[in-house]
């Protein structure tokens, strides 16, 4: 098998080579490498990639395994990159910070513990945005991270690195985190999935404010559904040093992904009645995946939201902004590592250095209210979508867009409003893509799900999925 084959395999395919010794473990590294090499100086989406040879030499061990017999899991051999802002040990965790640059980690984030216990090697990190903050993949420490179907414009954020080697073909599967769409918009911009999962299905650990109601969750990206629950398998599941993480067994997303009912309601959303700024052509696309959906058997409803779309955005800066200023105040308290922070992270800070208590516990009350609302939502409807993002992929020399369709933007993150609703819920949402602008831009539409609906998310971008040929479509760079 030759390289362009290996890497043209999508992961549960390429698994079954590996254990099925049609091709070793090392023919497996050498060919993700040889492509890194060769695509990677453009793109920027790898980072702290690892030497050549120690990777090899892992690789080897793989190997070694088989041929005693030792399977150790679905993952045995294959290359993973790992978020920048998750911990792998070892391996620098520089969130893209010019502060944390040299920061080494003693230990593995527990998802980078579970692909390793499957049989992952870890070959380096994915690029991300300074601290996460911000939908678009660039930053002082590595640069910016180009999107693999245009190299002129983002690639959205802050999976952005993930997004595209998932993309170019640089690794099978991917990794990432979600906060404000952080694994549904790079994945929108890149023409690949990112799942958010319901809040608690993959613990998060190390952490060290386990008891908050965090916005915060990490989550598998892919090019095929199956790929993409076949990695939530391993993510998922309790641990003891998480105690708000679900015990529901994740074996149930390892099983083939069965068909979903006939005659599912959906409820689009669109633009919020007109709320929301899109740029042209995003809801026509996201029209277009609803019709696929029709196709299969769904049925597609205009909902209105029925709740003040304000609010959950004032909600959202308030929590936000306090979980911010708890993490990372201690290097605005420094005048001398405060220089090297981003503007627009030292806003986040500032803000919630502003917030008193009583506007935490309110804004908790509001989010409260929502979820209450959202499930009013789901006794009318299976299921609800919406854009995954409301710009197309914009200049990669742009910190972010300052207008969306005439409106100006009045915070470094508000073009990306469209993706707080399942976050602020703890809802499972995945990306699914829709196609592509004029110019060539990929573009995706959220499918979410009821809480704990993880699965039926799945079965439906499954449905979608074989009623499209979006996830076969493949970026010029390949």
């Amino acid at each position: 098998m030759n390289t362009s084959d290996i890497v043209a395999l999508d992961a549960i395919p390429l698994s079954d080579a590996i254990r099925k010794r049609e091709v070793s473990c090392r023919e497996v590294m050498r060919a993700y490498l040889d492509r890194i090499d060769r695509l990677n100086p453009t793109y920027n989406a790898i980072v702290s990639l690892q030497p050549r040879e120690q990777l090899l030499a892992q690789a080897d061990e793989r190997d070694a395994q088989l041929a005693r017999g030792q399977w150790l899991g679905w993952m045995h051999g294959m290359p993973q990159a790992i978020k920048d802002g998750a911990f792998a040990k070892g391996i620098p965790s520089t969130y893209g910070s010019p502060l944390l640059k040299d920061f080494i980690p003693a230990e593995d984030s527990l998802i980078v513990e579970r692909v390793k216990r499957a049989g992952a090697i870890v070959i380096g990190k994915t690029n991300m945005p300074e601290f996460g903050f911000g939908s678009h993949t660039y930053n002082p420490v590595f640069g910016a991270t180009r999107n693999a179907f245009d190299e002129s414009v983002s690639a959205g954020g802050s999976s952005g690195g993930a997004a595209v080697a998932l993309a170019l073909r640089m690794l099978p599967v991917a990794d990432g985190s979600d906060v404000g769409g952080s694994l549904r918009n790079p994945a929108a911009f890149n023409g690949v999935l990112g799942f958010r999962p319901t809040t608690g299905v993959v613990p998060n650990y190390p952490s060290v404010d386990v008891f908050a109601h965090e916005l915060f969750t990490a989550g598998p990206m892919a090019r095929t559904v199956g790929d993409l629950a076949m990695l939530l398998s391993t993510q998922a599941g309790p641990d003891s040093r998480t105690p708000l993480a679900h015990d529901s067994d994740p074996a149930v997303f390892a099983q083939p992904l069965a068909a979903l009912a006939r005659d599912q309601r959906i409820g689009w959303l669109g633009d919020l009645e007109r709320y929301l700024p899109m740029e042209q052509g995003i809801l026509d696309l996201c029209r277009e995946g609803l019709r696929a959906l029709q196709n299969v058997g769904c049925a597609v409803d205009e909902a209105r939201l029925g709740f003040e779309p304000e609010r959950l955005w004032r909600c959202f800066l308030t929590l936000r902004s306090a979980t911010i200023s708890g993490s990372r105040g201690h290097f605005y308290a420094d005048p001398e590592k405060r220089k090297l922070i981003k503007p627009e992270a030292i806003w986040e800070i500032e803000s919630g250095l502003g917030l008193t208590a009583l506007d935490v516990y309110k804004a908790s009350v509001e989010r409260t209210a929502w979820y209450q609302h959202v499930l009013t939502l789901f006794e009318r409807y299976d299921f609800l979508a919406l854009p995954t993002a409301q710009v197309f992929p914009f200049d990669v020399n742009l910190h972010w867009p300052k207008t969306v369709a005439g409106r100006t933007m009045d915070t470094y993150h508000r073009w990306m409003e469209v993706v707080i609703g399942p976050t602020l819920a703890g809802l499972p949402a995945i990306s699914v893509p829709v196609g592509f602008s004029a110019a060539g831009l990929p573009m995706g539409m959220q499918l979410i799900g009821r809480p704990r609906g993880d699965l039926e998310v799945l079965q439906l971008a499954h449905a979608y999925e074989q009623a499209t040929d979006w996830a076969r479509r493949v970026p010029p760079g390949c």
